[in-house]
């Protein structure tokens, strides 16, 4: 194979790099956000931390310790005595509220996590077709050098043959001016 019949280009200087742009799916779903979106996701992150769970408990603590002690100490002057109806319905409403509030955030979380996964999807496909592209182009390359040391070889090879031949006629000649005699070829 001779180096003129070789293509001068290989696949990776015809392949199209022709794909949607990247697109930060963090940036994109923070910034398309509504109101009520926002408000969503502000709540079920407080709700879900642990400053909102401590503070949480210690209100608690607080109205069942102040119930207790005004209902043993001042029996008329408890706001909510045991069993605590208007703390219950305060912790329903909150739950109420909250619950649906988190579930609408963790649906967008979840439409979040699926254009993620289909942006990783996209990426793992483009790289794939890259990484085959490279490959062609390698075993193009390789081609290209075994076809260049087989010249170079076949070159030397015929360099050293004259050589060789060059080699003979003058141990020949050499012989001859001695007279010594040649053996027939």
């Amino acid at each position: 194979m001779s180096s003129s019949s070789v293509p001068p280009t290989g696949p990776a200087a015809t392949f199209s790099h022709d794909h949607l742009p990247i697109v930060n799916v963090n940036e994109a779903h923070v910034k398309d956000r509504s109101l009520g979106q926002r408000v969503a996701d502000a709540v079920a992150r407080t709700v879900g931390s642990w400053p909102f769970i401590i503070f949480q408990s210690c209100c608690l603590f607080c109205w069942i310790v102040a119930n207790i002690y005004l209902a043993m100490h001042y029996k008329d002057k408890a706001f909510d005595p045991y069993p605590f109806i208007l703390l219950n319905l305060v912790l329903s409403f909150q739950a109420a509220y909250t619950g649906p509030i988190v579930m609408m955030s963790q649906n967008r979380q979840s439409e979040k996590d699926r254009l993620m996964a289909e942006a990783d999807y996209q990426t793992t496909l483009k790289a794939e077709e890259e990484v085959r592209v490279i490959m062609e182009h390698l075993a193009f390359q390789d081609e290209l050098f075994h076809a260049m040391a087989e010249e170079e070889r076949s070159a030397i090879l015929g360099h050293l043959e004259r050589q060789d031949k060059v080699l003979m006629l003058l141990m020949e000649e050499v012989k001859a001016l001695r007279g010594e005699k040649t053996p027939p070829k």
